[in-house]
């Protein structure tokens, strides 16, 4: 019994094939870029009612733009969809690609034929260097060109400050599944330039389990959308089996030198700090997931435990050491169960920060206010030489009285940095130094710890 027709088929009547039976067909997510401002979906903060670029854009009156946000947000098709809304001459280089002689080229011909009103749309514009970036600033400075630039990094790190001051900076979010779920509706449907022709329809859930593996990668959507009909048969639909055969080969994005990266690493850390376990082992998994050397995992978790628990519990840097050590001792896939059980531990550890606050309060005191002189009775006295000249004279040895409390003073003039938190252990530190503190006033006023 003969199978099923598939677009794969070379003789499939539905198949498409562009140009020719052979010729190649760009990929669905080029094929559906909107080519109208009002064909792009979501992005509401910046081109809903009201927006800035909105009205930049129907006044003809923006100068150079930059946008920022991660891959498949929609960077590209905005630039492109801004450079036809004003009937402008669009020329785009991807900076990977691209050379100083070709971007003199460009810009000087731009220079002599100003009524073209060229924009110049510079994809991955994070890869040019200083020099070749420099290159730019005199014509845009001069408005021989528009330059849109889109980058996946910070503009912060990798673009120079004389362009970000030149530019309009835009930050883009991923789109939300909404969003993607309606756009993977649309390609579906549409027979021109989507998917229409092969009759593989798919409900609302199968079409938003695609949105949720793209996680708000639009041109991933799109792709694996068409990936996922060219492997099915002709007018049938697909299901959600169909959809979890693909994601058992996903990958999570996940950058371990960029935004991606620092932008975890955060999430991570302040679900701990906040005491949920649960968010902060989900974060552990995304770095894990995505490649992360579980190295760096461990060092923050060794920062953490003095940072955000110190004192309410000082169990937690032994553990946090401990999983350091572990980490190196027995490496990945089995380091993961020391990662999640100091993870655990330390985001359901009561939380202090008085260690980090009272060395911070020491070295502004240290660097602000004048030296303070080690007090006599404190100098090393070991030597004769020392001895004679007064070093150590009266100090009184802290073991032979109540607690440990002579009374004596250690640093003149005093100076208060510590401040202990009602948290954990912590509590009792508090009660302790109080208690210290009434022994050493007892002192001052001649009782049994009077200073000799």
């Amino acid at each position: 019994m003969p199978s099923e027709p598939s677009l794969f088929d070379e003789d499939s009547p539905d198949r498409e094939s562009g140009s020719g039976a052979h010729g190649f067909r760009p990929p669905l997510a080029a094929r559906m870029r909107p080519r109208r401002l009002s064909e792009v979906l979501g992005h509401e903060v910046l081109l809903g009612q009201g927006a800035l670029l909105p009205r930049l854009i129907a006044t003809d009156n923006f100068g150079s733009l930059l946008f920022y946000g991660p891959p498949g947000c929609g960077k590209t098709t905005l630039a492109e969809v801004i450079a036809a809304e004003t009937r402008c001459r669009c020329v785009r280089v991807n900076a990977v690609l691209s050379n100083t002689a070709e971007m003199r080229d460009i810009l000087r011909e731009a220079r002599a034929f100003p009524e073209r009103r060229t924009v110049l749309l510079i994809d991955e514009i994070h890869r040019f260097n200083k020099a070749q970036q420099d290159l730019l600033l005199p014509d845009v400075e001069a408005g021989a060109v528009r330059l849109i630039g889109c980058t996946t990094h910070n503009p912060g790190f990798y673009i120079i400050p004389p362009l970000l001051s030149r530019s309009h900076l835009f930050r883009l979010e991923p789109a939300d599944e909404s969003v993607v779920t309606l756009a993977l509706r649309r390609a579906l449907a549409e027979v021109e330039r989507g998917l229409g022709a092969s009759g593989v329809t798919a409900d609302d859930a199968v079409l938003a389990a695609v949105a949720r593996i793209a996680e708000g990668d639009m041109r991933r959507a799109l792709n694996a959308l068409e990936t996922m009909v060219l492997s099915h048969p002709l007018k049938t639909p697909l299901t959600l089996a169909d959809v979890e055969v693909f994601a058992r080969e996903r990958r999570i994005r996940y950058d371990r030198n960029e935004d991606e990266h620092y932008d975890t690493a955060s999430a991570f850390i302040k679900s701990m700090r906040g005491g949920d376990p649960d968010a902060a082992l989900y974060w552990l998994a995304v770095m894990l997931e995505g490649g992360e050397d579980p190295r760096f995992i461990a060092r923050r978790l060794v920062i953490f435990a003095s940072e955000d628990v110190g004192l309410a519990d000082s169990r937690a840097l032994t553990v946090a050491v401990a999983t350091q050590q572990a980490v190196d001792f027995v490496g990945l896939p089995e380091c993961q169960l020391n990662l999640a059980h100091a993870v655990l531990f330390l985001a359901t550890c009561p939380k202090s920060n008085s260690a980090t606050e009272a060395i911070f309060e020491a070295r502004r005191v240290v660097r602000e206010e004048p030296r303070r002189r080690v007090p006599a009775h404190l100098k090393d006295a070991h030597t004769k030489f020392n001895r004679a000249q007064g070093q150590g004279a009266g100090y009184l040895y802290s073991h032979e009285f109540p607690e440990g409390v002579s009374g004596q003073s250690y640093v003149e003039p005093p100076v208060k940095l510590y401040s202990p938190k009602p948290n954990g252990s912590e509590s009792a530190i508090a009660e302790r130094l109080e208690r210290w503190k009434a022994l050493r006033s007892k002192a001052a006023r001649g009782g049994p710890s009077q200073i000799a």
